[in-house]
């Protein structure tokens, strides 16, 4: 009998292209794209939406700096006005 065990080859998921969520919707991600070139693309006008990224608010004088990573969670919420 063959004491050596039987190797079960390893199975590697395709490659997948990397990808960001945006309010729980899976979009691919272009190289270098921007929250604000995000928010463009959707059709979301920059001054109607608070954003954040992986939870953390982002400004939106910061947005254009602010480069998207695969994998990163992007929310868009009613932002808050009052005084």
């Amino acid at each position: 009998m063959n004491t050596a065990a039987a190797e079960t080859p390893q199975h590697t998921p395709p490659d997948t292209p990397p990808h960001i969520e945006l309010d729980g919707q899976r979009l691919p991600l272009p190289p270098g794209l921007s929250l604000a070139d995000l928010l463009d693309r959707q059709g979301l006008a920059a001054t109607a939406v608070a954003t954040a990224v992986n939870q953390r608010f982002v400004p939106r004088a910061a947005r254009c700096s602010t480069l998207l990573q695969a994998g990163d969670c992007v929310t868009t919420f009613e932002p808050i006005t009052g005084g």
